[in-house]
């Protein structure tokens, strides 16, 4: 049998051993509670539900749609970016609408880049990030992201040990799994470093609404310069609970816009269209469902970390994301992630994330998905409780 070159460079699915147990373990009829995957829970608030069923009677909307966006959904981005961040957004040149951030960033790499290219993701970092480029036949280089890490101070010593020099780098905050933060300064930093080294960014704002305890994310395209070296991609999965719609956007540099429209042309004929009109009524109509999907996540972190403390696995509670990034306690360090993982999950029948699956600088901790609602997280810390105490 021939190989497959681009199949050949993705390495096995680090995630999919401890999905395989926790489903032998459902099969077997074992109650597993799943804090893993990043699935949203949540239904999608009426009044964009019943928008799409309003615009799914009508036939003229059952054709083909425009690739890039219908002109409402790409004229509603551009406002909610004024009225979010301040930022102008030309709907005709700097926004594209792409189905969920993950399909926009995959073919964006694949457009941008070529064989031999370097790129730079973080470590930890959503899969899709360093990925998306090695599929494209890119060579990924990963920047360190922790607590006592200079990121600049990496970054810089890791462009200037390259050859050649780095075409892209790739960046997300607040940050999954890691829940990292950043400010606006730190944007600005990086718009600095891109134009001196002539690279490219690419920010992944999945979690633009998920700041807690009085934090409000900032958005890249704020910094100064950030439409000259890079772009910005929002999904609406998480924001307005719309994880099974693939809807979202790519906002910024004229250019990459350009170029993701351009091979997007060639592969798709857009979304369904009444879900891009149900998306324009969730981007310009009322807000409060935002806040309100936010207020149970933040809820939903809290009683996680509370639970947490009180079975001694001590927990800072995030102040941004969707997921709790919890280092493994002393006594099982040794085993690393994935064995870590699947105890929790054959003792416990707790189901978590292995940290090593974002990356080797993550095999220290696991991630906790809030996508339970507070009576079933008290039953994983219960769980988690037989695991640590036995």
């Amino acid at each position: 049998m021939h190989k497959f070159a681009r199949m050949e460079r993705l390495p096995p699915y680090v995630f999919a051993v401890v999905n395989e147990l926790k489903m032998q373990m459902r099969r077997q009829g074992e109650d597993v509670i799943d804090l893993g995957m990043g699935n949203p829970d949540l239904p999608t608030p009426k009044h964009i539900v019943d928008k799409l069923v309003e615009a799914a009677r009508k036939g003229g909307n059952h054709r083909y749609s425009a690739s890039r966006g219908i002109k409402g959904l790409r004229n509603a981005i551009s406002g909610w970016y004024k009225r979010r961040f301040d930022v102008d957004i030309d709907p005709e040149t700097e926004a594209v609408v792409t189905m969920g951030a993950k399909e926009g960033l995959a073919h964006l790499a694949l457009v941008m880049l070529s064989p031999g290219d370097v790129v730079f993701a973080t470590d930890p970092s959503y899969p899709i990030h360093p990925y998306s480029c090695i599929i494209a036949g890119a060579d990924v280089r990963r920047i360190p992201v922790a607590q006592d890490r200079d990121f600049f101070e990496d970054l810089l010593v890791a462009t200037k040990q390259t050859w050649p020099q780095p075409k892209l780098l790739i960046l997300s905050y607040p940050q999954n799994p890691t829940t990292a933060l950043a400010d606006l300064a730190f944007f600005e930093r990086i718009v600095e470093f891109a134009k001196e080294h002539k690279m490219y960014v690419i920010h992944d704002f999945a979690y633009a609404d998920f700041g807690y305890d009085g934090y409000l994310p900032p958005s890249f395209l704020q910094a100064k310069g950030a439409k000259d070296v890079g772009v910005e991609f929002f999904s609406l999965t998480k924001s307005y609970s719309m994880a099974g719609w693939r809807v979202g956007f790519c906002c910024g540099n004229p250019a990459m816009v350009h170029a993701l429209t351009r091979i997007k042309s060639y592969l798709d004929y857009g979304i369904f269209q009444p879900i891009q009109i149900a998306a324009t009524v969730a981007l310009n109509g009322p807000q409060e469902c935002v806040r309100e999907i936010m207020d149970v996540h933040q809820v939903r972190r809290d009683t996680l970390i509370q639970g947490l403390h009180r079975i001694g696995w001590e927990v800072p509670p995030p102040k941004a994301t969707m997921f709790v990034w919890a280092k493994i306690p002393e006594a099982y360090a040794h085993m690393g992630s994935v064995e870590f993982s699947k105890l929790l999950l054959r003792e416990g029948q707790v189901a978590v994330s292995p940290g090593l699956g974002f990356g080797h600088f993550g095999d220290t901790h696991v991630r906790f998905a809030l996508v339970e609602n507070q009576h079933r997280i008290k039953q994983a810390v219960r769980g988690l409780k037989k695991v640590l105490s036995g």
